[in-house]
């Protein structure tokens, strides 16, 4: 976990360990909206049966597309600190002693 001081340092980012928090925020607004486009699509079918079926239908595919779309972004970011960090290991191996940059 982070503390406050590392806000106003450099020395960590603070992104690997928040963003598991950021994921679930964004998994919990897709299933409000999924669950909003849910019940829209059920008042639609009393006017029009047909579009409001087509509508609780992309409502759930919504849904499922938005997770997977939130995990790949989260993914994303996750492997570009750990690609930083392996960099950062290989940049250390390769110098000799004493050198830090």
């Amino acid at each position: 976990m982070f503390e406050f001081r590392d806000l106003f340092q450099w020395d960590r980012f603070i992104t690997p360990t928040i963003i598991k928090t950021f994921y679930w925020l964004v998994i919990a607004l897709i299933v409000l909206f999924g669950i909003s486009g849910i019940f829209s699509g059920l008042a639609a079918m009393a006017v029009s049966p047909f579009g409001g079926f087509i509508l609780l239908l992309s409502s759930l595919a919504s849904v499922i597309v938005g997770v997977i779309a939130a995990r790949i972004c989260a993914e994303f970011v996750l492997i570009v600190f750990r690609i930083n960090e392996h960099l950062g290991a290989i940049r250390d191996q390769g110098q000799p002693q004493g050198q830090q940059y």
